[in-house]
């Protein structure tokens, strides 16, 4: 059985940003639904329990089709907020480092121009949905709760959530103020760590 991950901080440890409201509500009410809808989901088909959440969603179409959206949903959401939680930091902010900063640098030009890049992308998402950076650093968004991984690609270095509830308690319907105010928590190291891998190949 799934199991909702605690937070890596304090509800309020974000609290200049992002407030212990939010956080509340966000990570015990609707991460929590994921993972309960999820598992209410694999319990109906026995040989699916076991797998992990990126199997799952990786292997989406081998899932029965009574359940396959219900796994793209929930389970997609529970893999994109288990890592949403560590992609923050309340000693987040500030600019990557290394590698992974020389990289962006070279792609976009300035670490200012990737902002600028993956935050017009994020205001762009209809609805609800999800700005990624992915391994290749390319910049993508998806809607609803689905993850790079069900579209058949690596899993992301970095990602934002853009759901109305990730925000609307703090930011009302004001997307592109939330989004300037999550910069402060990107958790750069945990983005760098991600990223180790893709240097090794």
């Amino acid at each position: 059985m799934f199991k909702l991950p605690n937070l890596p901080y304090d509800y309020d440890a974000l609290g200049a940003y992002i407030s212990k409201d939010i956080m509340q509500l966000h990570h015990d009410k609707h991460h929590q639904t994921y993972v309960d809808k999820l598992n209410a989901a694999i319990v109906s088909v026995p040989e699916l329990e076991g797998k992990t959440v990126e199997e799952l969603l990786i292997g989406l179409e081998a899932v029965p089709e009574s359940i396959r959206q219900a796994v793209r949903n929930h389970g997609g959401g529970h893999y994109n907020h288990s890592l949403f939680w560590e992609w923050m930091s309340p000693q987040g902010g500030g600019e990557p480092t290394g590698a992974l900063a020389t990289a962006i640098i070279e792609k976009y030009g300035s670490f200012q121009a990737f902002v600028d890049e993956f935050t017009t992308k994020s205001l762009a998402v209809f609805g609800s949905g999800w700005a990624w950076l992915q391994p290749n650093l390319e910049i993508i968004t998806s809607a609803n709760q689905d993850s790079p991984l069900i579209q058949g690609l690596p899993a992301p270095l970095l990602g934002l959530d853009v759901w109305e509830h990730a925000y609307y308690l703090d930011y009302k319907n004001k997307r592109d103020d939330y989004v300037k105010s999550w910069w402060n928590v990107v958790n750069w190291d945990f983005v760098a760590e991600r990223y180790k891998p893709v240097t090794k190949v």
